[in-house]
């Protein structure tokens, strides 16, 4: 099993979202970031375990824990030409686009993005990296265990 973190935008979807979503569960869609979606198709795993992470508000940070639910398949937003994830150069017989489908196990306090950086135990994380801006990131095991079992548990 792989650990990620995968960064939505809470006004376009949240943690609430993915709690009132029909079986709690919603395609990962529009990525159109080469290196994300290399990630996606090629590396996840339905099984894998996801942070939930809010990006772009307020108070950036993990609100909960998600599985990956699927294996990779086309991302149909790159076919919709009235969408804002329209790509021309996609078609059908040779999708460039590929989501994954994720599934809430629960909904955690928020852990900002500034408690984050405060612990030298996650300083190698990708996350926060200077100039690190993809929406996917692969979450190293340690790091994963002391986010769940410190930072998660103490603000439970």
């Amino acid at each position: 099993m792989k650990h990620w973190l995968m960064k939505s935008e809470p006004d376009e979807f949240s943690i609430d979202d993915l709690v009132k979503a029909p079986r709690q569960s919603t395609p990962w869609f529009g990525v159109r970031n080469y290196q994300a979606r290399n990630f996606m198709r090629d590396q996840m795993r339905a099984g894998d375990a996801v942070f939930f992470y809010h990006s772009s508000c307020p108070e950036p940070g993990i609100a909960g824990i998600a599985e990956v639910s699927s294996t990779a398949y086309p991302d149909d937003t790159q076919f919709d030409k009235k969408g804002k994830y329209f790509d021309p150069a996609a078609t059908r017989e040779t999708p460039r686009w590929f989501l994954v489908d994720v599934k809430l196990v629960r909904k955690t306090p928020l852990i900002s993005l500034a408690e984050l950086r405060r612990h030298n135990e996650l300083e190698s994380m990708r996350i926060l990296q200077k100039g690190n801006r993809l929406s996917i990131t692969p979450v190293d095991p340690r790091e994963w265990n002391f986010i769940t079992k410190k930072l998660i548990k103490a603000a439970s």
